[in-house]
């Protein structure tokens, strides 16, 4: 029962997270910024939120900056909003699988064209 909790928790910090940072925040810094995952402990005491930025690395490091600055706003935002008793700790990370899936795909597209030249 208490997987099936932290999932709905989760689910909902996405959300919301997502529609915070698009809408409330004003940093320069934030670039263009999805939020991918969220994972909760069982406790909920801390949530890893899973970020996907466009950009260099330069602009990914700039983005966890502002985000670990924002990050008692957006804690008090998800409080208000989702009303829990103890919010979570946001835990920022960046989620690089989409990055490892378009280097693989790129790779495998390389081997088809390399294939039918060789033929």
């Amino acid at each position: 029962m208490a997987k099936i909790r932290t999932g709905r928790v989760g689910e909902q910090i996405k959300k919301e997270l997502s529609l915070l940072i698009q809408s409330e925040l004003k940093d320069p810094r934030i670039g263009f910024i999805t939020v991918t995952g969220v994972e909760v402990t069982g406790d909920l005491s801390q949530a890893k939120v899973y970020l996907s930025v466009f950009g260099e690395q330069e602009q990914k490091d700039n983005s966890l900056k502002a985000l670990a600055k924002a990050n008692g706003f957006l804690r008090s935002e998800l409080g208000k909003r989702i009303r829990f008793r103890h919010v979570p700790e946001l835990i920022f990370k960046i989620d690089e699988s989409i990055a490892y899936g378009s280097r693989i795909e790129k790779l495998l597209g390389d081997i088809g064209t390399d294939k039918n030249e060789s033929e």
